[in-house]
């Protein structure tokens, strides 16, 4: 299958002429847009926008689209940038070469597809689409579940460990900072400094979930296991007090479940969606549903006893049904040399 992202990168290093280029091309192309008159935009540019932007609002501001077969990204050994693009410029042959900010991204695995350069604060940002194949794997040696709530963005179990993982400590933090401090300048009615603030708890959240995303993927890499993920519908409708429905609505939730999902499909390792129902209620020990929460992270079990916390209990409760969905989908289970592994088939109609 084929998979697409867009990488985006800040340009650095400009020199003053490059600046001034860059600003009146992104300029001219706003103009163009708005007006239908060229005042000096790259033939291909005004092209790729009329194509792209059908329906224009004169309020906004809109990137300016480089096609595909004029984008070429080049690997170097300059000590400013290890890629550097060239951008296309009306009257300027060749266009110029900008540095992108340092990227961990490899693109000569990918192939590069149209970008958009982006203006930002007085920055120039480019947005760069790549895509490739990729072959999901077809067997797998363990399962890797996660139950997502309030007060962990996510909590592991595995069928290759016996301890649990909990994320989100980090999140919770500054998403608990964050609230108060909005409050407090709501009171004072500093609404710039409320929106300043959002969008840096909002860039440290993000960062955060892409860690999160990433630790996940790269232990199901190392241990050949297939990730399942509770289906989150429905799950900030349930009404759990004040206080939790504020912790609930606050979570990234489908943000975390996308990022896992990309990075996994990368690395061609599955990602399954199971039914979260009852899976807070449900005791992962004897399967009863006469069960109690005497508070947010305890889970006690009348009919057998056991007491975990609640989102472990969770977590295991999805693991019992991802591997109900690996025998549903008439996965194969053996054991070579005393490894369990999982071999997945497409469903056949009955």
């Amino acid at each position: 299958m084929e998979i697409t992202k867009t990488i985006k990168c800040k340009l650095i290093g400009l020199t003053k002429r490059k600046l001034e280029l860059l600003n009146r091309e992104y300029d001219n192309f706003q103009h163009f847009l708005k007006t239908g008159e060229d005042r000096g935009v790259y033939s291909a540019t005004k092209q790729q926008g009329k194509r792209t932007y059908r329906k224009i609002d004169p309020k906004k501001e809109y990137p300016l689209v480089i096609r595909k077969d004029l984008m070429d990204i080049q690997k170097t050994d300059n000590k400013l940038a290890k890629y550097w693009a060239r951008i296309p410029i009306c009257g300027v042959r060749g266009g110029i070469k900008v540095a992108l900010a340092h990227q961990p991204f490899n693109f000569e695995e990918w192939e590069i597809c149209g970008s958009k350069l982006i203006k930002k604060n007085g920055e120039f940002y480019l947005h760069i689409t790549v895509k490739r194949k990729v072959e999901l794997r077809k067997k797998y040696s363990s399962i890797i579940a996660i139950d997502i709530g309030a007060r962990w963005v996510g909590v592991s179990v595995a069928l290759h460990r016996n301890k649990p993982e909990f994320y989100g400590k980090r999140i919770r933090e500054v998403r608990g900072k964050y609230f108060w401090f909005r409050r407090k300048l709501g009171k004072e009615k500093k609404l710039r400094a409320i929106k300043k603030i959002g969008n840096k708890e909002k860039r440290i959240v993000n960062n955060e979930l892409h860690k999160i995303a990433r630790e996940i993927v790269d232990g199901a890499e190392k241990h050949n296991a297939i990730i399942a993920i509770g289906n989150l519908n429905g799950v900030r409708n349930d009404n759990k007090g004040r206080k939790v429905n504020r912790k609930i609505n606050s979570m990234p939730f489908y943000h975390l479940k996308e990022y896992i999902k990309y990075k996994a499909l990368e690395k061609g390792i599955t990602v399954i969606e199971v039914p979260e129902f009852n899976t807070s209620k449900q005791c992962s020990k004897c399967g009863s549903i006469n069960t109690k929460r005497p508070s947010q992270g305890v889970f006690i079990c009348e009919d057998c006893g056991y007491r975990i916390n609640a989102d472990v209990n969770g977590a295991k409760n999805i693991l019992k049904r991802a591997q109900g969905y690996m025998l549903w989908v008439g996965a194969a289970v053996t054991q070579p040399e005393g490894e369990r592994s999982f071999v997945l088939h497409t469903p056949q109609p009955p």
